[in-house]
């Protein structure tokens, strides 16, 4: 074989070498194409006592999207068995937050939420509710209700404590 032959076939297999290493490096996966930075509404809520931070992006009613300026979807209202996000309705402690029934690494974490109120009654006085255990403690005493709101919303999660 000459010289120029195998030096041809060297260069030709280095380049095609470049090539699919390049290709692999830009097509690890899916591409979802840049990324940049927007500025979004944060929020902070309870789990199991400690604060996260979520965002809140989706709902499936029409009026809670419009009053949180937020997107409205009809499809994510369908959707059963999700972990419930607690919102107290009505009076509240000074620095009541929502309270979320699981977060990441948790086996039901979902970013999707059933929205369920909780409400003081009259006679009662709030504390600060910082988890479900919580919330079902002070359900027991009768100075808490709970009822469904019929709501899904969508509320990723994203800083655990």
């Amino acid at each position: 074989m000459s010289k120029n032959l195998v030096f041809s076939t060297v260069g030709v297999l280095a380049i095609a070498a470049s090539a699919v290493t390049a290709y692999g490096a830009m097509n690890a996966g899916p591409v979802m194409g840049p990324s940049s930075k927007i500025p979004r509404p944060a929020f902070r809520g309870y789990y199991d006592g400690h604060k996260d931070t979520y965002l809140n992006t989706d709902v499936s009613s029409k009026a809670d999207a419009k009053a949180m300026h937020i997107n409205y979807s009809a499809a994510i209202g369908g959707i059963k068995g999700l972990p419930e996000i607690y919102l107290v309705d009505g009076r509240a402690a000074p620095g009541q937050l929502a309270v979320f029934g699981s977060q990441p690494g948790e086996k039901d974490y979902s970013p999707l939420w059933s929205e369920t109120l909780l409400t003081w009654k009259a006679s009662a006085t709030p504390v600060v509710i910082t988890s479900d255990t919580q919330i079902n403690k002070i359900e027991k005493t009768g100075t808490l209700t709970e009822r469904s709101a019929h709501v899904v919303l969508n509320c990723p999660i994203i800083k655990v404590g």
